[in-house]
């Protein structure tokens, strides 16, 4: 069966490393030797070559759609942070190139240069052959319904390619006010993988609805990850909340939003109470698989994947139908 991934990180060490030591500080991330997984995980995220292939190849994950994992040109101002994504999309497509049928990805964009950021993302697709955008968390405090983004929600739309709304790390002050104080490294697993990326992602995909710029973008896709971000345990609850609000000042209901514009991935989450609520919610057609590599193995993604207990017809749907339709992948 064919199967395609789409929340597989990759890095660049040499461009990483032209990023200034101060601004990978001050957003948070960890130096060198930090007990972190992006640390630990370097070597697997710099190889695009045989071993991360063979990975594949043993659990039959046939295609990957890659996208940087941070640090990244969020924190590279002006012009150098342009020509940072430039050079980042330009090192994946040589990579695809190398691997057309096992490699495909997602632009890494100049977020603090919005224009710019839309015009690298039509290069990236229209030149690069690339299929959407990943974009990592907030910008400098902002998230995409932010006014300064509009060039990028317009252009994703004209160009019919989704955006990956992927967690980055909470800025500094809710840091502070919402994890700090905790003993060991508690604060940093909680204010990332244990809830805070999680939690600060449904609130990005909810400010794309509640402020109307999902309305404003009809034919605009939105994906998000892990399950969906605890939105389908919550999708009830908001929209009964939210409705009298909605009917004022949106054309749909919330939940009519979300599942009219926003599909879901797996990513890192393989076990069965997050799926069956994602299933009932969002439905088959909406959830892809995705692994997280290499922050999640794809030997325990593909088990999960042939344990769900769904028809042959919707876990081909999971597998790669979808993301192929989505993602207009080369089949």
């Amino acid at each position: 069966m064919r199967i395609v991934t789409l929340e597989e990180h990759f890095t660049v060490p040499r461009l990483v490393a032209g990023i200034s030591p101060d601004a990978v500080a001050r957003r948070g991330f960890p130096g060198p030797g930090a007990n972190w997984s992006q640390n630990l995980k370097r070597g697997e995220l710099a190889d695009l070559g045989e071993a991360r292939l063979a990975d594949m190849d043993a659990s039959g994950i046939t295609v990957q759609v890659l996208s940087v994992a941070g640090p990244g040109a969020d924190l590279v101002p002006g012009k150098e942070g342009i020509a940072f994504a430039r050079a980042y999309n330009d090192a994946l497509a040589e990579a695809s190139a190398r691997h057309p049928d096992r490699y495909r990805g997602f632009a890494h964009l100049p977020m603090l240069v919005p224009e710019a950021a839309a015009d690298e993302l039509e290069r990236a697709v229209k030149e690069l052959g690339f299929h959407g955008a990943m974009v990592n968390g907030s910008t400098e405090g902002r998230f995409l319904d932010d006014p300064s983004f509009e060039p990028i929600l317009a252009r994703a739309e004209a160009l019919d390619v989704p955006i990956y709304i992927h967690p980055g790390l909470p800025e500094e002050p809710v840091r502070s006010a919402y994890y700090g104080g905790m003993p060991g490294n508690f604060g940093t697993i909680f204010a990332l993988s244990a809830w805070g990326w999680h939690a600060e992602t449904a609130v990005h995909t909810l400010r794309l609805v509640f402020t109307g710029a999902l309305d404003r973008h009809p034919k605009l896709k939105i994906i998000i990850g892990h399950m969906g971000e605890a939105l389908p345990f919550m999708l009830d609850r908001i929209d009964e909340t939210t409705r009298a609000e909605a009917k004022t000042l949106l054309q749909r209901s919330v939940r009519q939003t979300l599942l009219d514009q926003v599909w879901i991935t797996t990513s890192g989450f393989f076990t069965l109470p997050p799926f069956l609520a994602a299933l009932v919610t969002f439905g088959a057609d909406r959830i892809m698989l995705s692994v997280d590599y290499p922050f999640s193995t794809n030997a325990r993604a593909r088990a999960f994947l042939d344990a769900l207990p769904v028809s042959p017809a919707d876990r081909a749907k999971i597998a790669h139908l979808t993301a192929d339709a989505v993602l207009r992948l080369p089949a």
